[in-house]
């Protein structure tokens, strides 16, 4: 069975779904494409009224949103909420300012006018992945529905339910069936997804191999595709850093989501005149974690999203000690009920380490010591990743120039990566390419048409 939860923190099975027949696939693929006929020549304050009502829908019944995403791959029952409420902001932020955005641009040529005209692609695909399961599609949806596209949605196979209600709130909330379609469908539907003509731009978020296979596709049909791919996101701890408040946005930005979070720090590169005090400090504060349900406010420490999840975790670990690392803390499962793992410290990595160049999608931290800035951001530089990162100084200039000299698509000083609705998303290298959230998100699947009016007297 494809589409199944399973309760990550007992491994009890909760519901199992079945895939769709190629003649349902049809039957959704038909109605986006009629839908979309009338969607794009819908008003900007139409397609706000139902958006905004979206937003308004979860926030409401936050707690009621929130619940499955817990029981489905055991997000801490707080961040749920949190998760829920962010969803709601970036519907909020698009039906606030889609019109702005994609208001006519008026350019000034030697003689004329011309004016640049933003229209909608179509209906878009989008291939969505588990860890957030909710936010993930609200910063896909909102824009390209805003823009006067419709989308249709392959959600991750673990988190079904989640995936249905999401599709719900927006027949609830007054959108016209099609606009936004939850697709449970095979991976080799997928493909048949992709090559269908009426399909007209792909997005995805998800693994390296996933983006490869998917941006293939895509490109084999000669469709614009966006793809966040994870990454490997550097924390670095110049020398005058507050090292008490660093040490407390270590442990957020390690272990919010358990650590499932492709802007997780998970590589800690810390200036030597720090690193012993912050690797102290550090290790203690990961020990204090208390697991338990995610459904219980004062649990502290969440189960992974699956068994494969953790097992796949567990042996990266063991790989990477075998290979040289040092196994600071943690490194096994918790004896208990559930994909639950102990947090984790591996350092003394070198770069012929399979560790030095892979994700680590958990809780499981990589730490190294370096003589002083260039060494971090070099550091920092040496990988196939490029998403996020940070760096923590008290000198702000001085964190604004690491930033500057550190090659993904974010960085943040004093603060760990993260996401609001007004600031681009997206990176570099196999981190992807495209942008999502703020005005940058919405331009992607629009077409960016010249409007020319010349004399008819103008020279050629």
């Amino acid at each position: 069975m494809a589409y199944q939860s399973t309760n990550p923190c007992d491994g009890k099975v909760l519901k199992t779904f079945e895939e769709l027949s190629d003649k349902q696939l049809e039957t959704a693929l038909a109605t986006a494409a009629t839908c979309f006929e009338t969607w794009r020549q819908t008003s900007f304050a139409a397609r706000a009224a139902v958006v905004a009502k979206a937003a308004a829908i979860l926030r409401a019944r936050i707690d009621e949103f929130a619940r499955p995403v817990t029981l489905e791959m055991g997000k801490l029952v707080a961040q749920a909420r949190g998760e829920v409420a962010l969803s709601a902001d970036i519907l909020d932020y698009y039906a606030d300012n889609a019109e702005t955005f994609l208001a006519p641009q008026h350019l000034e040529p030697g003689s004329g006018e011309a004016i640049v005209e933003s229209s909608p692609f179509g209906v878009l695909f989008g291939v969505q992945p588990w860890n957030f399961p909710y936010y993930q599609l609200a910063r896909f949806a909102a824009p390209n529905l805003m823009a006067g596209n419709v989308v249709m949605v392959k959600h991750a196979g673990c988190v079904p339910q989640c995936a249905i209600a999401f599709e719900n709130l927006w027949l609830e909330a007054g959108a016209p069936a099609g606009a936004y379609t939850n697709l449970l469908i095979s991976h080799g539907q997928v493909n048949r997804v992709i090559d269908d003509p009426r399909i007209k731009g792909v997005a995805l978020t998800g693994s390296v191999e996933a983006g490869k296979t998917v941006a293939a596709r895509a490109g084999l049909n000669l469709k614009k595709s966006t793809m966040e791919l994870g990454g490997s996101d550097a924390f670095i701890v110049l020398e005058d850093a507050d090292l008490d408040k660093t040490v407390q946005w270590a442990v957020w930005a390690k272990m919010n989501n358990t650590g499932q979070c492709c802007v997780a720090a998970k590589r800690f590169i810390v200036v030597e005149a720090l690193a012993d005090r912050f690797l102290d400090k550090f290790q203690t504060a990961l020990s204090a974690l208390a697991p338990g349900d995610p459904m219980d406010e004062t649990t502290t420490l969440g189960p992974l999203s699956t068994e494969a999840a953790l097992v796949q975790l567990l042996e990266q670990v063991k790989r990477a000690v075998a290979e040289g690392a040092t196994l600071v803390m943690g490194g096994k499962r918790i004896e208990r009920p559930g994909s639950f793992m102990q947090p984790t410290i591996l350092t003394n990595i070198r770069p012929g380490n399979p560790a030095f160049r892979e994700e680590f999608f958990g809780p499981v931290a990589l730490f190294f010591r370096v003589r002083n800035e260039d060494e971090a951001v070099a550091l920092a530089n040496d990988s196939d990743f490029g998403l996020g990162g940070s760096v923590f100084t008290k000198d702000v200039a001085r964190g604004r120039r690491v930033a500057s000299r550190i090659d993904t698509g974010m960085v943040f000083v004093n603060h760990p990566t993260w996401t609001t609705p007004d600031l681009p998303f997206g990176g570099v290298k196999n981190s992807g390419y495209g942008r999502e959230l703020s005005s940058m998100g919405i331009q992607e699947f629009v077409n960016k048409k010249l409007v020319r009016v010349e004399s008819i007297d103008a020279p050629a």
